[in-house]
């Protein structure tokens, strides 16, 4: 009789070790999956071609929610798990593929995708392109000095009666007064570029952020006498959810962009040509265009590019229009 039953009590601890050993195996193999898997993604994300101007990738960030808590007994964690209803979960930040803002064009006319969606940018104010239905074209130049390019500028966007947005540093105010006023003499609008064009990201608290920002709006009202526009553009494109937390608090839309070209270096100019065809080509409903003020050949080709845009049934529209402000 004992002998029976202790050979019961062994076979049943021989069943219990094989039982929680195939558990332990099942559990293991899960985790390698899902590890092998993650990995998989991001050697994906990364293999992706880079854009030639600002080379970044949009990419498709995932939070997930995966285990259970460390600790919990072998019946609890056999219990089914019920899906997390999202309703119910905290507000997640805004992840954008990267600080620098970047660009990936698909087929010809089509708008390209950005670091974030926009949609997901709306959220902070915040817009790289206008509505895919409407053959709309919203014009920003970013003026950091000026070097007699403006001008013209100025003269091809007065010819086709075309609104722009200029965005400012403090230098460019302070050297080109007589042009900022004219922006807004001839219709313009004029917003916000920081102070000293500074890597934005690096900056955290709050009321540095606000001084790169209030210096500029003081500054422009002494010139021109009126209000600076509540439009942002990051320095370089450079930018974090932060950043953008920060500038919507102070009022500001942050203006991103879908379209651009290499402009801004200054002994290697695009040529004429070379700039007509690729501006042309990547143009798309909706587009935010960014342009340098700086740039020869901008101030050279404005009159011809906006002419061809108008042949393909774009209309120019100021940023109002696009964030309703």
């Amino acid at each position: 009789m004992w002998h029976r039953a202790g050979r019961i009590v062994v076979l049943f601890g021989i069943a219990a070790a094989m039982l929680l050993t195939a558990c332990g195996n099942r559990g293991n193999g899960t985790e390698g999956e899902e590890k092998k898997q993650e990995d998989e993604e991001v050697l994906a994300l990364g293999s992706k071609p880079l854009r030639e101007e600002n080379s970044l990738r949009p990419l498709g960030i995932r939070n997930w929610l995966k285990g259970q808590a460390q600790g919990a007994g072998l019946a609890e964690a056999l219990q089914p798990q019920e899906e997390p209803d999202p309703q119910k979960q905290p507000a997640k930040g805004l992840v954008l593929a990267s600080e620098d803002w970047g660009l990936g064009f698909g087929q010809e006319g089509s708008q390209p995708t950005g670091n974030a969606p926009a949609e997901d940018l709306k959220a902070y104010d915040a817009y790289y392109v206008g509505s895919p239905e409407e053959k709309a074209i919203y014009l920003t130049f970013d003026c950091g000095y000026e070097n007699g390019n403006t001008e013209p500028i100025l003269e091809a966007l007065k010819k086709h009666h075309a609104p722009a947005t200029f965005f400012v540093v403090g230098h460019y105010l302070e050297s080109a007064p007589d042009l900022a006023r004219r922006m807004i003499a001839e219709g313009h609008t004029v917003g916000n570029h920081t102070y000293h064009h500074l890597d934005m990201p690096s900056i955290s608290d709050k009321e540095a952020f606000r001084k790169e920002m209030e210096d500029v709006a003081t500054l422009f009202h002494e010139i021109t006498g009126t209000d600076l526009a509540m439009y942002y553009r990051p320095p370089q494109g450079k930018c974090n959810e932060a950043n953008l937390r920060m500038a919507q608090e102070l009022g500001y839309s942050t203006i991103f962009w879908s379209l651009a070209h290499v402009d801004w270096i200054q002994d290697k100019q695009p040529g004429r040509e070379e700039s007509i065809e690729k501006l042309t080509r990547r143009i798309h409903p909706g587009a935010v265009v960014l342009l340098h003020n700086t740039s020869q050949t901008n101030g050279e080709i404005l009159d011809e590019l906006l002419t061809k845009w108008e042949e393909m049934g774009y209309t120019f529209k100021p940023l109002s229009e696009l964030t309703g402000k």
